[in-house]
């Protein structure tokens, strides 16, 4: 009995299309029914429980050298309040505001006259005895005396959690009063649930006729290892050094801190 016969072998090869419009439509085909690939992201977050500053773009012009910094201020602002940056005692120069900008502590609005906003940290640090630690005043690298009467404070830099800058002014301002036998790493408590943040509006001390918005985010502290009585610190030195650039040669710079516990009633930060 013979097998009935088999269907040919299939083609090796595929049919040419006929025409251009197959060729077309043969393709479209295959891309269609072609797997389709999918991507799965995860994203991971870092949960803290303070913000975290969101890195800022330091001005919508890149000012190269102080000295274009001061090209573009000077038709913004007023002429006898520009004059008086860095002449003024307890003011600052062209220099320390484009230090500002190219750190990234400080941006400008494109005004007349422009905005300048901060992120500050304010480290309201307390002892036993129901103290603030405020500090007084600061002698500035040319000499003048500049008037404080606040809590530890400083700039924010961008990305910086409020945790960091807490600690990085703890190091900066009070580091060099602390005796050895107190440097470890929990020296710094900050107290839970003393955060608070808040906007402040005025005319900048530092650079007259320029409004500054300050956003200031307060912290209850306590620190070891800090006299019992009124102290002075001086500056870190790796703070006041920026790379070498020679920009930085004619900033002013904070070089020595003074200090004074008070009575926590007596004043309202």
């Amino acid at each position: 009995m013979s097998l009935p016969p088999q269907p040919p072998p299939p083609s090796l090869h595929k049919t040419l299309p006929k025409s251009f419009s197959d060729f077309i439509f043969s393709l479209f085909t295959l891309y269609a029914s072609s797997p389709k690939l999918t991507s799965t992201y995860n994203h991971h977050r870092r949960f803290s429980r303070f913000p975290v500053i969101p890195l800022t773009k330091t001005s919508i012009h890149h000012f190269a050298t102080p000295q274009s910094l001061s090209d573009w201020l000077r038709p913004r602002l007023p002429s006898d309040s520009f004059a008086a940056w860095g002449t003024r005692p307890g003011t600052k120069n062209i220099h320390n505001l484009w230090l500002e900008l190219y750190e990234g502590e400080t941006s400008l609005a494109d005004s007349t006259p422009p905005l300048r906003t901060v992120q500050v940290v304010v480290v309201r640090v307390r002892d036993d005895k129901n103290r603030i630690l405020i500090e007084s005043h600061q002698e500035l690298s040319n000499g003048d005396v500049r008037n404080r009467s606040r809590p530890l404070s400083e700039k924010m830099k961008p990305g910086e959690t409020v945790e960091e800058a807490v600690a990085r002014a703890v190091k900066e301002e009070l580091g060099s009063i602390i005796t050895a036998s107190c440097l470890h790493d929990d020296i710094l408590k900050i107290i839970p649930d003393s955060y608070s943040s808040k906007v402040e509006e005025k005319v900048s001390v530092s650079y007259p006729g320029l409004p500054a918005c300050y956003v200031l985010h307060t912290v209850d502290a306590m620190v070891d290892g800090l006299p019992d009585s009124g102290f002075c610190t001086i500056e870190d030195e790796k703070k006041q050094l920026l790379d070498d650039k020679e920009e930085a040669e004619g900033a002013v710079s904070c070089t020595k801190h003074y200090w004074k516990w008070v009575d926590s009633n007596t004043v309202s930060f």
